[in-house]
């Protein structure tokens, strides 16, 4: 990962954090890709992805997490959920940052029944 994108990530976790989230993991890695954040809000479980876009003529960072991104991190999740103790509730979070960090907070941006 490069510079912007780690600078990226470290905004997001600060900013969750004074919005009540504590950090459970970083950058966890499966088979199937990785998750940026794995954070708790109360007794849920948040899986976040963070997108920097430093322009937005090369596309909005929302954008991007497509059909097939979002089944690579419902994958990676579902490994991560079978390797923990957590059995509640769980949910996917994006936070996207443009070239100034001005944040963007999706809670719940999309289902882990992408169909």
């Amino acid at each position: 990962m490069n510079r912007s994108g780690q600078r990226a990530e470290e905004h997001a976790r600060r900013f969750l954090e004074t919005q009540g989230l504590t950090l459970v993991a970083s950058n966890y890695r499966s088979r199937w890709g990785e998750i940026d954040l794995i954070m708790r809000d109360g007794p849920e479980l948040v899986f976040v992805e963070v997108r920097y876009r430093s322009h937005p003529h090369y596309g909005g960072a929302l954008a991007s997490i497509d059909r097939r991104k979002q089944a690579r991190l419902i994958q990676t999740a579902n490994r991560y959920l079978q390797s923990s103790a957590h059995r509640g509730a769980a949910r996917f979070d994006v936070v996207a940052l443009d070239g100034r960090f001005n944040i963007q907070w999706i809670p719940n941006a999309f289902d882990a029944d992408p169909s």
